[in-house]
């Protein structure tokens, strides 16, 4: 593992910090770390997946820890670059920079996102400091701009995440990559499929 230092800490009072890069290998399933104290590390704040003495990464947590220069990939000899990274998603998953994007916000915002239950580009969203603790609040799925959904699919998946006790949200992401949240209530759905 490596350490660097970065100029200014969250708190924005000048003080370096240190940040631990940790090193992970990529393989055709996708990025792991191996080493103990990287896995339980990033295992503890709400990243990956352990599978035996692996801790498998899903390609956006990967994204997004080589963008924040937390993780360093190799494949073979080679470091994986960010693009590198990018490219490698997008031939597994179409949706790879929506998720990525979406998952880079809501780590931002201080939320943990974990892969949600199969609405789309969706997300299990636990409020700050509540995973490992309390079950997931919310349910995100993105949604590119300008990309069309009808209000029969919007309104069955939403009634869906309302059952399951969490609340739906829906990220747009705007054409500079901005994300835009909206919660979704199943009434303002139902007053919209019964306007003429």
């Amino acid at each position: 593992m490596e350490w660097f230092k970065r100029g200014f800490n969250s708190r924005g009072d000048g003080l370096s910090e240190e940040i631990q890069v940790i090193s992970g290998r990529l393989s055709e399933d996708g990025a792991y770390i191996t080493a103990v104290t990287g896995k339980s590390e990033l295992e503890e704040k709400g990243y990956g997946d352990a599978e035996g003495k692996k801790l498998i990464l899903k390609d956006y947590e990967t994204l997004f820890l080589i963008y924040t220069g937390r993780l360093k990939v190799r494949k073979g000899r080679a470091i994986i670059t960010l693009d590198d990274m990018v490219e490698f998603s997008l031939k597994r998953d179409p949706d790879a920079w929506t998720k990525f994007l979406i998952y880079r916000d809501l780590r931002s915002r201080g939320y943990v996102a974990k892969e949600g239950f199969g609405f789309g580009v969706d997300f299990r969203v636990y409020s700050r400091g509540e995973f490992g603790v309390k079950p997931a609040k919310y349910v995100v799925s993105g949604l590119d701009q300008g990309r069309e959904i009808t209000v029969k699919n919007m309104s069955k998946s939403v009634d869906q995440i309302s059952r399951m006790g969490k609340e739906p949200i829906v990220a747009v992401i705007e054409s500079r990559g901005e994300v835009i949240y909206y919660k979704i209530s199943r009434e303002r759905l139902e007053n919209l499929k019964t306007t003429p």
